[in-house]
């Protein structure tokens, strides 16, 4: 195998990885199906008020200024964990992954800052020529959500050869690299230099103890927390905090050592992220009330159609323009079992944009409930929608991906490693 082969197949320990963290993320996509489509039908009962009551619930100590309804609890709370476990992702894909290698990374890497750049530029063109549109929500359509984009995986691919899902899962870790930097410059406000640099204060010790091999959790639970309050009150989103501290968390093992903190912690706290946190903003962010906004005339607005294509179209073909265009100049190829029919495929998958998306919506549209409404339906719609794109996508091609991985999981020596691992070429 090359370093310039896209969509080669993964050294057996990032293999382990891969497995171990898209399980994860598949039952934690199913969970939050469940969870938005519960709001769904809650909001639209007739005991809709209720779950409108409940999501702006507020609690918490007035004296620390966290008197927050449980909705805000759930996008700047629950996702602090989500992004934690995103910040430990990134730091594996630079450290020792697919990002690793800059002659690997570079393809998937414009793929992915494609499928976010193009989305971006269809919504900002849509509400720009529309006399009653609205740009600010421009950074919306940009992200990827991999645990439902895995959830659909597991009904209709669940025999996607391995490199094609490390590839939708290197671009949604990019996408959520984008999506932050969106989130913490563009959509912070109110921003405190002396709150700023207490939390700076606090991911400095962190880092230091970790380089110091500390292991006590009576030094990192407080200091995570504090380093939660303190961004929460310099204005940048609290979710951040949860970035930063997971890219400050050492991933290479020492001699002896069975695991680096960074595996522990994703054991320990991705379970928790996939199938509680997010499953849960899910819950008190995707209940949209279709009565009071009314289905067509939601998705009729500059900003839902605007979301809508850029997810559903803008997606693929900025991954798949980055993509090509990066392996035509870099001379990277394919890697021999897969096509760029696939790398299509999978850009269609990562237009099922939810999490991050709604959690952009809301900051962008939080003083006008109106376009927030219609901003929640789009991404809901067009998650749908590309998700069955997604399925006729992929079963043109199910005959070939079940005998790559069925090639994939041959182990005739039966000592538990894929012989494919075995050939000589493999790495």
């Amino acid at each position: 195998m090359s370093d310039r082969e896209f969509l080669q197949r993964p050294t057996l320990p990032q293999r382990g990885w891969l497995v171990e963290q898209l399980r994860d993320e598949t039952f934690g996509g199913i969970l939050l199906l469940v969870a938005a489509a519960v709001a769904l039908v809650w909001a639209n009962s007739p005991w809709g008020a209720t779950y409108e009551a409940l999501v702006d619930l507020q609690v918490g100590p007035i004296s620390l200024h966290l008197d927050l309804p449980l909705g805000v609890w759930a996008a700047d709370g629950l996702l602090a964990v989500f992004f934690f476990v995103v910040g430990l992702e990134l730091k594996h894909e630079l450290v020792l992954g697919s990002l690793s290698k800059p002659a690997r990374a570079v393809v998937p890497v414009a793929a992915a800052v494609g499928g976010m750049a193009l989305p971006a530029i269809i919504f900002l063109a849509v509400n720009s020529l529309a006399a009653d549109g609205s740009t600010v929500g421009w950074g919306i359509p940009m992200a990827t959500d991999i645990a439902f984009a895995l959830a659909v995986l597991a009904v209709i691919g669940r025999r996607l050869p391995v490199a094609l899902r490390a590839f939708l899962l290197t671009l949604a870790v990019v996408d959520d690299l984008g999506a932050i930097a969106v989130i913490a410059i563009f959509y912070s406000d109110a921003f405190s230099i002396w709150w700023f640099l207490a939390a700076l204060a606090t991911f400095g010790v962190y880092a230091l103890a970790m380089r110091l091999r500390m292991t006590t959790p009576f030094l990192y639970v407080p200091l995570v927390l504090l380093g939660w309050y303190f961004t929460h009150e310099s204005g940048i989103h609290a979710t951040i905090a949860g970035v930063v501290f997971g890219f400050l968390t050492r991933v290479r093992t020492d001699p002896g050592e069975a695991q680096a903190p960074a595996e522990r912690l994703s054991h320990l706290i991705h379970p928790i992220s996939a199938g509680v946190c997010v499953p849960l903003f899910a819950f008190f962010a995707a209940g949209v009330d279709f009565r009071s906004t009314g289905f067509i005339e939601g998705l009729s607005s500059p900003v839902a159609i605007g979301i809508i294509v850029g997810l559903v179209v803008g997606k693929p073909i900025g991954i798949i323009a980055g993509a090509w265009l990066t392996a035509r100049f870099t001379r990277a190829s394919l890697a021999p079992d897969l096509a760029w029919r696939d790398v299509g495929a999978v850009g269609v998958v990562a237009g099922i944009g939810f999490t991050v998306a709604l959690l952009i919506a809301e900051l962008a549209y939080m003083s006008d409930p109106g376009q927030l409404e219609s901003a929640k339906l789009a991404v809901l719609v067009a998650s749908v929608i590309a998700a069955v794109l997604a399925a006729g996508a992929l079963r043109t091609r199910n005959r070939h991906y079940a005998e790559v991985y069925a090639r994939e999981q041959a182990d005739e020596d039966g000592d538990g490693i894929p012989d494919v691992y075995a050939e000589p070429d493999s790495r």
